[in-house]
């Protein structure tokens, strides 16, 4: 579909971006307890994860402005107690088990929500038929 003239089409989102105060720290978390793929670093600001096509970016904060948590990433899982139990054995704290969000016609969905180390929440998502 094209976009009316004088109007831009947006695409899909290629980068997310979560505040991290302990770079090295942040990274290890991302990389060994969650299994994402490190893409690349750019000392000593940043670093750039794979998830799924979606770029994931960890970065001091520029300013006293943008210093505070970020959104929470949802991350979409299969099996959420399968998930659930192999991350929290490589250490990672979760503030719940997995528990059902709502029931839609077609599928449930469940959630099960942690931090990383710099205190910004992530969840799983998993969606039963």
């Amino acid at each position: 579909m094209t976009a009316p003239p004088g109007t831009i089409g947006l695409g899909a989102i290629g980068q997310l971006a979560m505040n991290a105060h302990d770079l090295p720290r942040a990274v290890a978390f991302y990389r060994d307890a969650l299994g994402l793929r490190l893409l690349f670093e750019a000392p000593p600001k940043m670093a750039f994860f794979d998830c799924a096509g979606v770029r994931l970016m960890l970065s001091l904060p520029e300013s006293a402005e943008y210093d505070h948590p970020g959104s929470v990433l949802y991350f979409r899982v299969d099996d959420i107690v399968s998930a659930h139990a192999a991350l929290a054995a490589r250490g990672v704290p979760f503030a719940d088990t997995p528990h059902l969000v709502a029931k839609l016609p077609d599928h449930e969905l469940w959630m099960t929500f942690f931090r990383d180390t710099e205190g910004n929440t992530l969840a799983l998502m998993s969606e039963r038929r």
